[in-house]
Formats: structure tokens, sequence, C-alpha cells
């Protein structure tokens, strides 16, 4: 270290207490005090490089924004969700999804007076790293790098934003902060635990950056987590329906819809079929964001520390639903499961995907001049656990439509994904 750097750190110190001044009084104003378990962003860990700080937004409102203008939050727009794009105009993609995630997310953490900006930011990136079709790519490239140590989305979406993400001119990645990225590995809990190995990418990156595995995540981390989950119980309802997979009637099978769809019965008889679906999910939403509220504010009370670190150290998780909740929707995603997931169309076409996901990776792995420019130098390297992980970046960047284009171009035969 340079005589002259404890000099700039404290010269940057300054300028960030300077600059984040103004903004503490217009927040606190706008959106009230954080609660003490809330992750302040005065504490922030900060950046994996130094960066001057934004006179206008807060680091994780920072954050958020560079995940709202990356490339690869663009291309969720034409990634499968649970039906691909051609399938009709109105179901939902990858993006329409996040952002719906993000509107849940925002709304419980402002509930619970934690930070908005950061919950939000997770939100938006817990998806970045999923493949073309979904789940579907995700299992065919899983196989496909097995010896390189498989294909987690979590995991891609790690090094969609610290790596893969090449649009600033002084580092790759989004540079975001380590609240952020902590968020994004773990907002599901801890890795490592019950004998689950922990994806390699997510290894390699904390050997540089420890993201302190063994640990929850923030309190915004976690609610964003579920509402993910709030989300597509929600939204694959509406999409399984408009796709003829099942009827109101197989529907009130499950007693958590029955109960909102009796009650719409009751006091609109006669009301149309599109606005009966919409009743019913926005209950839905209503009903599993006040029950987790409920039990979250029961969690938070129990806290040993009702602080960050206290979130973090926990010996459970504190953003929760009820075990009453818990196992209602334990029943709803076996019926989402059974009757939408395992679709014998979807199952179908999600096959038809899958190879061609397969054929595109063993096509570039054994002919790396098909690939882009860009991507085949380091493709054509000695170390085949490091070119499979290559083209494995190549096609998780991949949207559907760009997948079906690519496999037209370097096949005689594209299945019809119909």
């Amino acid at each position: 270290m340079s005589i002259d750097e404890p000099a700039k750190k404290v010269a940057l110190q300054q300028k960030t207490a300077v600059s984040m001044a103004p903004l503490k009084g217009a927040a606190s104003a706008f959106y009230g005090e954080l609660a003490p378990y809330a992750q302040d962003t005065r504490l922030s860990r900060g950046r994996r490089l130094a960066e001057e700080p934004s006179q206008t937004r807060r680091p994780y409102a920072r954050d958020r924004d560079r995940i709202l203008h990356s490339t690869a939050f663009r291309r969720l727009n034409h990634k499968t969700q649970v039906f691909i794009y051609h399938e009709g105009d109105h179901y939902r993609s990858r993006l329409t999804h996040s952002l719906e995630v993000s509107q849940i997310a925002r709304s419980m953490a402002r509930a619970l007076r934690v930070d908005e900006d950061l919950t939000e930011a997770v939100a938006l990136a817990h998806d970045l790293g999923h493949p073309p079709f979904g789940h579907a790519g995700e299992r065919a490239l899983d196989a496909a790098i097995a010896d390189a140590g498989g294909f987690d989305h979590n995991a891609q979406s790690l090094r969609m934003v610290t790596k893969l993400e090449r649009i600033y001119a002084s580092f790759d990645g989004l540079n975001l902060t380590w609240e952020t990225l902590e968020g994004l590995v773990k907002h599901n809990g801890p890795l490592g635990g019950e004998g689950k190995p922990i994806p390699e990418p997510i290894l390699d990156y904390c050997a540089m950056h420890d993201l302190e595995l063994d640990t929850y995540s923030s309190i915004e981390a976690q609610i964003a987590a579920l509402a993910d989950d709030i989300a597509y119980n929600a939204h694959d309802i509406d999409d399984g329906y408009r796709a003829d997979c099942f009827t109101f009637s197989d529907l009130a099978r499950i007693p958590l819809a029955r109960r909102y769809l009796d009650a719409l019965e009751a006091t609109y008889p006669d009301i149309e079929p599109a606005r009966r679906l919409y009743e019913l999910k926005r209950r839905l939403i209503t009903a599993m964001v006040d029950d987790l509220l409920q039990e979250t504010n029961r969690r938070i009370a129990a806290l040993p520390a009702q602080t960050a670190d206290g979130v973090r150290g926990a010996n459970r998780v504190t953003v929760a639903f009820s075990e009453a909740m818990q196992g209602e929707l334990k029943q709803l995603h076996a019926f989402l499961f059974e009757r939408v997931y395992r679709h014998p169309r979807v199952m179908r076409i999600m096959g038809a995907a899958e190879d061609i996901v397969v054929e595109l990776f063993h096509r570039y792995t054994n002919d790396p001049g098909a690939l882009p420019p860009e991507w085949r130098e380091a493709a054509c390297g000695d170390d085949p656990r490091a070119t499979a992980r290559h083209v494995a970046d190549f096609i998780a960047g991949q949207t559907d439509r760009y997948a079906i284009a690519e496999h037209r171009r370097l096949f005689d035969a594209t299945p019809d994904l119909r």
C-alpha cells in the first residue's frame, strides 16, 4: 500500500458520508425509519472494486438500476417461465415474472420496514442466470457439463453479475454490493447444509470475495425469495388456466383455492371467467402476503438479537409462511406440478427444448468455429472443463428464439416447439 492510499481511503469515506447526507432525510420522510433488523445501507460492506459514490442514489438503489439496465435482464423477456413465448402473448416470461416478484417483494419490504432497494435488487436479479427454455434448459445444461461441475441457475446468476455482463469500461460484471451478491446466492438459505454440494462457480467466487455461505441472508433477500414463491403460485394458476391445463372445478379440489372460489361464487355468481380468474389470483396473493407478514413478525419478535446480523445468525429462516399456509401451499404446488408443469403438452415441448440445448452444446464444443467470433478463442483451449463451462455460459445467455434460430442454422431439422 502506498503512503497516499490511507489518505485516499479516508477522503473517499468522507465523500461518501457527504453524498449520503442529503438522501438520509428524504428517504426517512418517504419510507419512514427502517426497523433495527433491516440492512442499513450505511453499514454496507461495499463493492469488491471501490467506486466513487453516487450523488443521487444509495448503494442498493444503484445496484437495482444496474440490474434493470443490464443486457441479461432484457434477455429475460424472451426466456420461458412455463410456456414458450410463441404459445401466446399473455403468458409470463422470465422478465414479467421478475417484475411481478419485485412488486410483491417491495410491498412486503415496506410493510416490514426494511430496505426496499436491496429487496428489489435481489428480486429483479434472481433469475438472470436462467438459460433458454427455463428449467428444461437448466436440466439439459446440468447434464451436459456434469463433469465440469454442473449447471445451477443461481450460480449462473452470480456469474452474470460478476463476470459475464460486459458493459462497463473499468470492470466485468455489474460490481454490485456485497449485500446484493449475498442475497442473490443465499436467498433460499445457507449453502452446503445436509450434504448438498455447493455449485463450483459460487465456491470459485467466494474464494476471492467471501459471501459467508453458511449463514442466512439478509431479511431483504429472504423476502425476495418468498415473493418468488407467491408470484409463481398465483401466476402459474393464471397461465395454466389460460392454457386449458385445468378448469375451475379442478382447481376447487384444492382447499386454498376453493375458499376463494366459493367466496367469489357467493358474491359474484355470474362473473365472467376472465374476471373470476383475476379475482382468484389477487386474493391468493393477498392471503399469502398477509400470512407471511404475520408469521415473519412473530419470528422477528423471537429473535435473540433484532438486528441485521441477528437475522443472518439465526438458527432458522426469519421470513416464512405459517405452518398452516405451508401445508395449503404444498397441496397447491402438487396440483400445479401435476396439471401444469407435468402436463403432456408442456412435457413434450420441454423435452424437445432440452434436445435443442444438448445438441447446441455438443456442436459448439466439437466445433468452436460455430460460435460467434468473440466466443471462439476461449473455446479452443486445452482444458475440457473450462471449454464446457465457457460454452454453457454462451448458451445460458441465449433467449428461446435465439437458441431456436441457432439450431436451425446449424442443423438440418429443428423440433417444432408447439
